[in-house]
């Protein structure tokens, strides 16, 4: 089914934060485990797939509309250096994904694609109520707590 240009190309910028993602979450899953807080490895490798899926989900989406995946372009990754720059970091791409999620879903109404803005919504529901609730918790949770007792919190 030949789909409009315009949701394409929407679609490929999508893939684009969401590969890059991909590559921050494996960074920072990475850096916490060799810091020794397993907690916070086991959830951002459990991101990490998450990504992965929403990609597939994307790739799937661009084939069935007869485009063509970008897999070469991705936005420039925000590697943190303690946890809380990193979690501030994932938190801004995934802000940005929300706000690219939402664009891409009026450009879909815009173009009468009503199947890519559904499988769309359920990208933004999962990275809205997921992602992006947990990460402004665990920014909640070192005001709270304080940072020594919630990286404490986050080790095995």
């Amino acid at each position: 089914m030949k789909g409009s240009q315009k949701v394409i190309d929407s679609l490929n910028a999508l893939l684009a934060n969401e590969l890059a993602a991909i590559d921050q979450y494996f960074i920072h899953s990475r850096m916490y485990d060799d810091w020794g807080l397993a907690k916070l490895y086991e959830r951002l490798n459990h991101e990490m797939d998450e990504e992965k899926q929403h990609c597939d989900w994307i790739i799937k989406r661009i084939l069935f509309l007869e485009g063509v995946p970008c897999m070469t372009k991705r936005r420039d990754l925000l590697v943190g250096t303690d946890a809380r720059s990193m979690m501030s970091n994932d938190l801004t791409l995934e802000l940005e994904v929300v706000q690219g999620v939402r664009k891409t879903i009026a450009i879909c109404e815009s173009e009468g694609d009503y199947q890519t803005r559904e499988i769309l919504e359920k990208l933004l529901f999962d990275t809205e109520e997921d992602h992006v609730y947990w990460l402004e918790q665990q920014l909640g949770l070192m005001d709270k707590i304080g940072m020594q007792n919630y990286i404490q919190s986050q080790m095995s």
